[in-house]
């Protein structure tokens, strides 16, 4: 054929392919076109096809090269299952040896650069690549708190640019989630603060109260610094992780469970601490009633100048010990959830869909907010407490007593219900956005 020959079905390569991949090439053909066609002409010319191949080929190369543990030039079973645990897929020995098989030309059970080029150039890499884009347990799923575990970014995503990508998708969903779930958040800490025996606060008197006072604007007040904290954060996260990951890790191996854990709890408390000014004018600017500030830089300039420096630190002690029991329990009870999944329906495929992967993600991430959210209700009151008239400057500890004294164990849940609320709505907006993010953004799915 001709070098302009476009290669879009029907043409005669569709049928030399299908008489080596079968009649699923077809779909697969159409995937390469899409991501080879870079002047947008719904086909690909020979120097098109000839860069995809390139690119495709760099790829599979530094993957190969990341499941090769030992450095041998050849992957094993055990390399395959051992890199599949590192992103928290357990595999059995048998479902291990299944996926060898199914690359293994030459029938000595191991993969030497050659077969596994050949397997994949023409092939999806449905076995190990879709296990890591569906089951890596991803900060994309926003639900307004600020204490997950950090991304894990492969090597080949560092060195194709696809993280910063990753980064920018998922900090586009978190403004769209939380402008989109704002009123509820608002709720929360309105019932958090004010909300008491003595003054109960049901939701529909909340909302009615907030618009009596400010309009329905006001439902959105504190959101403004709340979206703009996202970037400092995600970026002061990202890179802290990359560097506790190297310290904790021993002559650059393979980080473990628990060095993960470590580097991320680390990670969080280092951003929380850099951006916590952020998060104390947060909560005021949502408490504040009309008039009293004119916006973040006046909420700042009033606090410094009323209360001073340490004013931007209160409630930072419960914040940081808020990270260790989310992060946890997020962690643990997605990790059960995935595994429960994976061994009763992972049969043909460890594709879950989306609707698991979601349910995952909001189980996982409520049970988080169940075990942390006294602490964040502590660390709310301390926050407002200089705004409050009348309200008593107590440490901690005497302000968690106080709360058990007057409300009993369940006045450290007050608010929990606008919060629930908005989990499920928060993570099927961030999750729509960030897809639709990624692909404007050229991450092929």
């Amino acid at each position: 054929s001709s070098e302009t020959a476009d290669i879009t079905p029907p043409c005669p390569m569709v049928h030399i392919f299908q008489e080596s991949y079968g009649l699923c090439f077809v779909p697969l053909l159409q995937k390469i076109v899409s991501s080879g066609d870079s002047d947008k002409n719904e086909g690909l010319d020979f120097e098109e096809f000839s860069k995809y191949l390139k690119e495709h080929e760099k790829k599979l190369k530094l993957t190969f090269k990341s499941l090769d543990k030992n450095q041998d030039g050849r992957i094993d079973a055990k390399e395959i299952q051992q890199s599949l645990k590192d992103i928290g897929v357990n595999l059995t020995d048998r479902d291990a040896e299944k996926i060898l098989n199914s690359i293994d030309a030459d029938g000595t059970m191991s993969v030497d650069w050659n077969e596994w080029r050949e397997h994949f150039l023409f092939n999806p890499a449905n076995n190990l690549q879709e296990i890591i884009r569906y089951w890596k347990h991803s900060t994309v799923l926003d639900i307004g708190d600020s204490l997950t575990i950090p991304d894990e970014f492969t090597e080949e995503e560092k060195t194709t640019g696809v993280w910063w990508r990753q980064l920018v998708s998922g900090g586009a969903a978190g403004v769209v989630s939380r402008t989109g779930t704002a009123p509820l958040d608002r709720m929360k800490v309105f019932m958090q603060v004010h909300s008491s025996k003595s003054n109960k606060i049901s939701l529909v008197g909340g909302f009615k109260q907030m618009i009596k006072e400010g309009g329905v604007a006001s439902l959105w007040r504190g959101n403004g610094v709340n979206v703009i904290k996202i970037a400092p954060e995600t970026a002061i996260k990202f890179m802290a992780y990359e560097q506790y990951k190297k310290l904790l890790t021993k002559d650059g191996g393979k980080i473990q469970s628990h060095e993960r854990f470590m580097a991320g709890s680390l990670a969080g408390a280092t951003a929380q601490t850099a951006i916590y000014p952020m998060e104390v004018m947060k909560t005021r600017l949502t408490l504040r009633k009309t008039g009293q500030y004119s916006g973040m830089f006046d909420c700042a300039k009033k606090i410094l100048k009323k209360e001073g420096v340490k004013a931007f630190y209160k409630g930072y002690v419960p914040n940081i010990l808020g990270i260790i029991p989310y992060a946890g329990i997020d962690l643990a009870v997605y990790e059960t959830l995935k595994n429960a999944w994976l061994s009763k329906y992972a049969k043909d495929t460890a594709n879950p869909g989306v609707l698991v992967l979601l349910g995952c993600g909001t189980i996982s991430s409520t049970c988080g907010q169940l075990a942390s959210y006294p602490l964040a209700l502590v660390r709310t009151r301390m926050q407002a407490q200089a705004s409050m008239a009348g309200s008593e400057q107590v440490s901690m500890s005497k302000l968690v007593k106080k709360i058990m004294q007057k409300e009993g164990f369940f006045g450290l849940y007050r608010g929990i219900l606008p919060n629930f609320m908005k989990v499920i709505p928060a993570v099927s907006i961030s999750y729509v956005v960030y897809e639709y993010m990624r692909s404007g953004l050229g991450i092929s799915k």
